[in-house]
């Protein structure tokens, strides 16, 4: 489980972006995998990919607007890893540093940063993988305790049947983007980076489509509505969540995964706290003075239950 960008920072949620700066360059400086000891080094590189991460959300507007609505929800499925760093602003929080090498080290590659001109690798074409999707179910509390079966109907992309996927008119091939040369990237400089981007052309799949499939306009996939049934089982708690895999959105990654939080509906007699049900029951007071039996209502029926006598 993601840990929560603001904790990696050391930082407030109320924060000014001068203050998420000075944080991520402290951070940097002291996680720089040249300034720690050998046996350190490869827990000072992750935690510098953390913190990297956590800088690139939070110093974005939009997107740490999207993560303090949705948290790490909100950020996978509206951006790829690329794009979490993009306009992010590294230069002037790095001059002088001696940072520049380490971001060509870390993120030169895959992620599309090139410090300082220094030549990153370029990429192959993308393969993205499918965007998840959230369901809330409401179930009673009875239906919580037993556990049930729940037929649940949501919409998603699946891969167009006529073009299987490919947004090409069935029967034509696809030419490679001229732009990136069928690597689906190219390269952008920012002040003293220069990062690597989708190509906006091919929009990172390195093809063009010359005569779009008429049935899914050249997308690749169509919306459909999807049923399916969904085991919640016995004793669930309020605000589970359970994780369908490859029940998402198509991708050419693969599918995502379809994830339902569970809401169990408040009771009118029985409260729940933990794997305890507690209600109130009226006793009368000759009974409750004498002692006697009661029925009880309880989630699997009603029981006879003995009253002590003396009971207050």
């Amino acid at each position: 489980m993601k840990k929560d960008y603001y904790e990696i920072l050391g930082i407030n949620k109320d924060v000014t972006l001068q203050d998420i700066k000075k944080a991520y360059r402290k951070f940097a400086l002291k996680y720089h995998p040249d300034r720690v000891e050998e046996s350190k080094k490869k827990e000072a590189e992750e935690k510098f990919k953390e913190i990297t991460e956590a800088y690139g959300v939070l110093s974005d507007p939009k997107k740490r607007q999207l993560y303090d609505q949705y948290g790490h929800a909100g950020i996978d499925q509206n951006f790829t890893a690329d794009d979490i760093f993009k306009g992010a602003d590294f230069s002037s929080i790095f001059e002088g540093s001696g940072l520049g090498d380490i971001f060509s080290q870390f993120f030169g590659g895959d992620s599309g940063f090139d410090v300082f001109g220094g030549g990153g690798q370029r990429r192959s074409r993308r393969h993205q993988r499918g965007r998840d999707i959230q369901y809330e179910v409401d179930i009673t509390l009875e239906e919580a305790y037993k556990g049930m079966k729940k037929s649940i109907t949501f919409p998603r992309n699946e891969h167009c049947t006529d073009c299987k996927g490919t947004g090409a008119k069935k029967g034509t091939a696809l030419n490679t983007c001229s732009t990136c040369q069928g690597q689906g990237a190219v390269m952008t400089s920012s002040g003293f980076f220069r990062m690597q981007q989708t190509c906006p052309e091919c929009r990172g799949t390195g093809q063009i489509i010359k005569d779009y499939c008429p049935q899914c306009n050249g997308k690749g996939a169509i919306r459909i509505t999807k049923k399916i049934e969904v085991d919640i089982p016995a004793g669930v708690d309020n605000n589970s969540q359970l994780r369908l895999q490859g029940q998402g959105e198509v991708g050419s990654g693969g599918p995502g995964d379809l994830y339902v939080y569970i809401h169990v509906v408040d009771h009118d007699v029985f409260q729940r706290e933990g794997n305890d049900i507690y209600m109130q029951q009226p006793v009368s007071f000759v009974k409750a003075a004498l002692g006697g039996d009661v029925s009880v209502r309880t989630l699997n029926g009603n029981v006879s239950m003995k009253i002590p006598a003396g009971t207050q």
